[in-house]
Parts: C-alpha cells; sequence; structure tokens
C-alpha cells in the first residue's frame, strides 16, 4: 500500500540547481502553502531562498517524478507573504494534491529530524550532515543518528460478519475505528498486535495477517496494518485509551475515519468483503 508512488528519494542536491521545485517550507509543522478556494498550492522555486523569507535550514529531499523537492525550516514567528498561509498537514488533506500532502509528510519528518539533532544525543557536540546518507554524524564520538521512525500496528478484528471498532478519547463525538498501538522493543509485530487487542479491549485474536502500510507523519510513525480473526473475551475497553468499543457491522455503523488512513481503508475491505 503505498502512500508516495513516483517519488526517488535522494540526499545530495542537484548541481546546478533546478530551474523549478517544490519547496515544502515547515514553520512548526505548519507548511506554507498558497491558498485558492477550496484547494492549496505547494509553491514552486529553484530554491527554498527563492521564498524571500528566513530559512533556519533547508534540506534537499529527492525527485517526485521529473520534479525536484526541497524541505526547509522557516524561523519561528514568520509570517507568511501575501496570498499564502502556514497551515497544519491535518488541514491540508483534500486541499493539497495527494502525492503532494504525502510528500509533504516526509518533508515534515525530515525537518524536524535536522532541527532535533544539530547536536550529539551522546556527547553533546555539534553533528555534521552525510553527504550521501540521510544521516547526522558526531564528528567528535562518531555516534551516527538517522531520521526516527516509531513503528505502530493497527488492526481490524473480525468475528462472525462483524468488526470490532473503538472509540479513542480525543476522537469527535461517535467516531469510531480500529485498534492501534506502537510496538515495544523485542516485540515482532504479531505480538504487538495481540497485546494491544488485549490491553486495549480485553479480546483475544488469532489468523493475524499482514494487510498493508502506510506512513503517517503526526509526528513520525509507520503504521503496519492487519486483519485478525477473534477468538474469545467479552469487550472490556481501557479507560484510560478509549471511551468505548462494540462490534459493528456492515449495515449498522459509527462514524468513520477519513479515506486519507490506513485505518478507513481496513474498514473499506472490510465492508466490500461484506457487501459484495
Amino acid at each position: 500500500m503505498t502512500a508516495l508512488s513516483g517519488f526517488v528519494p535522494l540526499v545530495a542536491p542537484p548541481s546546478p540547481a533546478p530551474d523549478a521545485a517544490l519547496i515544502f517550507a515547515f514553520s512548526q509543522d505548519r507548511l506554507l502553502v498558497y491558498l485558492e478556494g477550496k484547494a492549496a498550492r505547494v509553491p514552486v522555486q529553484d530554491q527554498p531562498a527563492g521564498l524571500g523569507l528566513t530559512l533556519l535550514r533547508q534540506q534537499y529531499l529527492g525527485t517526485l517524478g521529473q520534479t525536484h523537492c526541497y524541505s526547509a525550516e522557516l524561523e519561528q514567528g514568520a509570517q507568511p507573504p501575501a496570498g499564502m498561509a502556514l497551515k497544519g498537514l491535518r488541514q491540508l488533506f483534500g486541499l493539497l494534491p495527494e502525492e503532494h500532502f504525502w510528500a509533504a509528510g516526509r518533508a515534515v519528518q525530515v525537518v524536524n529530524w535536522d532541527r532535533t539533532h544539530q547536536y550529539c544525543g551522546q556527547c553533546g557536540a555539534p553533528t555534521l550532515s552525510r553527504p550521501t546518507t540521510r544521516a547526522k554524524e558526531c564528528p567528535s564520538c562518531g555516534l551516527l543518528s538517522f531520521p526516527r521512525v516509531s513503528p505502530a500496528i493497527i488492526v481490524l478484528v473480525e468475528r462472525e460478519g462483524q468488526m470490532l471498532l473503538a472509540r479513542n478519547h480525543r476522537f469527535p463525538p461517535n467516531r469510531y475505528s480500529v485498534i492501534a498501538g506502537f510496538v515495544e522493543p523485542g516485540e515482532t509485530l504479531e505480538e504487538a498486535v495481540a497485546r494491544e487487542v488485549r490491553e486495549e479491549v480485553n479480546v483475544e485474536v488469532a489468523e493475524i495477517r499482514y494487510f498493508g502500510s502506510q506512513p503517517w507523519p503526526f509526528p513520525h510513525s509507520l503504521m503496519v496494518g492487519f486483519t485478525a480473526q477473534y477468538v474469545g473475551g467479552e469487550i472490556r475497553p481501557d479507560p484510560e485509551e478509549l471511551a468505548g468499543a462494540a462490534w459493528f457491522g456492515p449495515d449498522h455503523l459509527p462514524d468513520l475515519p477519513d479515506g486519507i488512513s490506513i485505518s478507513r481503508k481496513l474498514i473499506d475491505w472490510f465492508l466490500a468483503k461484506h457487501r459484495g
């Protein structure tokens, strides 16, 4: 399940500079865009400096099709030029072209990693960027730091034509989704699936099958999707994690997550299977 097809990740910027490039410039996780009615557009310049704003750092990302891409970090408190705005990525889904949205998701992770790894976490010395690898190297102690990716599982549990959905405390009213959680050190993905379902809703599962994966830049997750079959237990939601959980059939559904997420893709797969 590819979120961004046609993208070639690169580290070394082209020389000479390209005539035009997509510039994914962020100020505290908000992307600089042109707003045009109900659409948003990423600015195109030959270099991030062409935006006319003060940059703290910039990074070359690679190519999307034939177009070069840069990310950049704007100074705190930067004011967007006339006709432009700074918007969070969640606000921009459906406004940006989908491939630009996922490229922005990659860009914000690179920007945040670069910002938070200016100094070595082991000895405190200033780090250097490796010229051909997305990594920070400490010239003092040699520690290498790569961009952080946090693996998380997300699973749709089935039982006799129903799916198990849960409501997080942060969700809008009546919004339900599938079970998800971060993988712990030393776990396999399948062990994480069984543990998260057991911890969150007191249910045991089997027949855990891989479904697909999706990068999730909130802030730096890789969501690995699974399906599983119910084998026992009565639903008892963890009150610290969930506001509720229940079984739902294809003809009795709550408010569901947006199509942006692998959670909705899992749910749509279930609905297609049982409405088929």
